[in-house]
């Protein structure tokens, strides 16, 4: 007799993946977002009072929570190959003629649009998700299904006649409002934004936390059924046969009897892509008989029965009207052309970035050129050439600046880059506003609503100047900021507070130490139990640490010579951040490693690399980053190269394997 609670909780889970296929490959939900919502809290919640009736398809798994460490390598039972691409109907012509001598009998066509993101191959067995793989080289791929998971158009469980065992190949990408949405949330946590939904799918499927992966909200469809039976004769008939499993596939695609009809949908979508809530950049025009298909096989690298149409990138010409000059939080200057507004790719575009004072000089640009605006693969548009025969007689080149725009500071210049930055952060008021909300960030001190509007404001009224002043603010003086009611106050007070329990880590990350990232920040964390340990370290000490270079480690040291960051982190260490590693990261198992270093290369099998750093400081030894005479011993996975050459010319290191390394610890 099942169990009650067990029968709830699969009557939820085939509830909600109807409403999933409904919503999702139907268009026609039938509840509300709120009411999934609610159904979803509630098997949520009975799957963790009652873990022994887990499964590997629930719907719940769409928001995450797995920590992936690596991403193995899977080899693909059937290679993911590339396709050929073709730019003008001429090669399309071609294609066909040769399609045609190949089969000797009339062919149909599937007209499909080539969503722009990252290809991904995902097998199911008896109805259920198994893994999925990256593209990779075609070959092999790196296998992310907690990720692939997180993807709610990506069905977990099928229903109806599917086959036993197959693989769904299929595009996962961002739409434009998803992509616009990380890239507001980033800007409100003083990060770098995104430049194309395309690279930040690819990305985001490689995020070591498939909750942040589910937050980005990424997209799929399918495009290709893969397995030794195919339950159809048409690409065509396979493609809604696994709409009726519940897939996603592609509303636009259409079937065509000859190659004008090909020609018709492509010039459709050449304009009317820019309609599309998500970006395409061609066409794919795919044989449709499958047996054709098997007769005209593949070459070395593509198909013979497909090819791609790629369009081509739009160009508008428009006025320049002024440069400006923008500055980072780290202080980094990006001239700024500012356009006469145009109409380019179903968007009005103002503004187009320069990047650096290379492009201007190879532009020669100058005081009101007409210039050539283009958008390509790039969300944000780029000058790409100049009309120099509408030059105005007498017009200057544009010159850049020497000061910073908004601090009059002089700037400088990094050597061998074509870079400028404005040296005052600690007073230059955008480095200064983007430092305390890059302090508050989610993956910083996490400090709930204080966002980066609330941080200007109290910059603005010289409430708060660098991230130790967030500790003295008050709620009365929080309440006359604009927007700000009693409730969102004490939110403020309550968050701040709280980020006192926040680790080491995260607080050097959040301190904005210049080239001092979250991986850097964990590593120094690791090997300095305290920001005065850290403070007094000499550069040959910091290098030594892994991850650490030269470059890092003078940014660290010259960050503790400035007295106002000294001043600074006394005073955070006075209001009780966690400026120390915790007890528990410190605890020795035992001193059999006791002052000896070591160094892991190549691919590790048994245990991870942090797994195995964390091993060493754990029995009392020190890892260090690269081979040279201070090294102990060097642990030698698969393929290991250069440095297992490097330590065998010293000849004083002695070289372990995996299993060696864990019986030293043993003993």
């Amino acid at each position: 007799m099942t169990d009650p609670i067990q029968k709830k909780i699969e009557e939820l889970r085939n509830e909600l993946h109807q409403h999933n296929y409904n919503y999702y490959t139907l268009d026609e939900p039938t509840i509300s977002d709120f009411e999934f919502d609610q159904k979803l809290k509630e098997l949520e919640e009975l799957e963790k009072q009652h873990p022994e009736f887990a499964s590997p398809s629930s719907p719940t798994l769409r928001v995450g929570g797995e920590i992936t460490k690596n991403f193995p390598t899977v080899r693909h039972q059937f290679r993911m190959y590339s396709l050929d691409n073709s730019y003008d109907f001429n090669d399309l012509e071609d294609w066909e003629k040769r399609v045609q001598k190949a089969v000797q009998e009339p062919v149909e066509f599937v007209a499909e649009l080539k969503y722009d993101g990252a290809s991904i191959s995902i097998l199911y067995e008896n109805g259920k998700l198994k893994e999925a793989v990256t593209r990779g080289d075609g070959f092999q791929g790196d296998e992310i299904t907690p990720n692939v998971k997180t993807v709610s158009e990506i069905p977990l469980q099928l229903h109806g006649d599917f086959p036993e065992k197959f693989y769904a190949r299929g595009e996962i990408y961002l739409t434009r409002k998803n992509f616009e949405r990380i890239n507001k949330r980033r800007e409100e946590e003083g990060l770098d934004l995104f430049m194309n939904p395309r690279n930040t799918a690819s990305g985001s499927l490689k995020i070591q936390d498939s909750a942040e992966v589910s937050r980005r909200r990424l997209s799929s469809v399918l495009y290709q059924f893969i397995s030794t039976e195919t339950p159809a004769d048409t690409h065509w008939e396979l493609l809604q046969k696994t709409k009726s499993w519940g897939f996603r596939i592609s509303e636009q695609m259409k079937l065509c009897r000859n190659l004008e009809e090909v020609k018709e949908f492509i010039s459709f979508w050449d304009t009317a892509r820019h309609q599309l809530g998500f970006e395409i950049d061609g066409i794919v025009v795919k044989v449709n008989s499958l047996s054709q298909q098997r007769t005209l096989g593949y070459t070395a690298k593509s198909p013979r029965w497909a090819m791609a149409y790629k369009f081509k990138a739009e160009k508008v010409e428009t006025e320049l009207q002024k440069v400006t000059y923008q500055v980072g939080r780290t202080g980094a200057i990006t001239p700024v052309a500012n356009l006469k507004p145009v109409l380019l790719a179903g968007t009005v575009v103002k503004r187009a970035s320069l990047h650096n004072e290379d492009i201007i000089k190879k532009l020669n640009l100058h005081e009101h050129d007409f210039v050539y605006v283009e958008k390509g693969g790039e969300i944000i548009p780029k000058i790409v050439a100049v009309n120099t025969e509408k030059r105005k007689a007498g017009s200057s080149a544009i010159q850049y600046i020497k000061n910073c725009p908004e601090c009059g500071t002089e700037l400088v210049k990094v050597e061998d880059q074509a870079i400028h930055f404005c040296p005052n952060e600690l007073h230059c008021p955008p480095q200064v506003v983007g430092r305390m909300i890059h302090y508050v960030s989610r993956k910083a001190l996490n400090i709930e609503n204080l966002g980066s509007e609330t941080i200007e404001q109290l910059y603005r009224e010289k409430l708060v100047e660098n991230p130790a002043d967030f500790y003295t603010l008050t709620k009365e003086q929080l309440l006359p900021l604009e927007r700000m009611a009693e409730k969102s106050a004490r939110n403020i007070i309550d968050g701040i507070e709280k980020s006192k329990e926040i680790p080491f880590e995260k607080v050097l990350y959040g301190i904005g130490i210049k080239h001092v990232g979250e991986t850097v920040a964990k590593k120094l964390a690791k090997n300095f139990n305290s920001i005065d340990d850290l403070k007094n370290a000499t550069v040959d000490e910091l290098v030594q640490v892994e991850d650490i270079g030269g470059k890092i480690a003078e940014s660290i040291v010259a960050f503790f010579q400035n007295p106002e960051n000294i001043l600074m982190i006394e005073r955070l260490k006075s209001y009780g951040v966690q400026l120390e590693r915790g007890e528990n990261t410190n605890e020795l198992i035992s001193d059999i490693l006791d002052s000896k270093t070591f160094l892991f290369t190549g691919k590790l099998s048994l245990f991870t690399r942090e797994e195995a750093e964390e091993m060493v400081e754990k029995h009392g030894g020190k890892n260090i980053s690269a081979v040279s005479k201070n090294l102990n011993y060097l642990v030698v996975g698969e393929k290991a190269g250069s440095k297992l050459k490097k330590a065998q010319d010293i000849g004083t290191i002695v070289i372990l394997d995996e299993q060696e390394f864990l019986d030293l610890i043993k003993k």
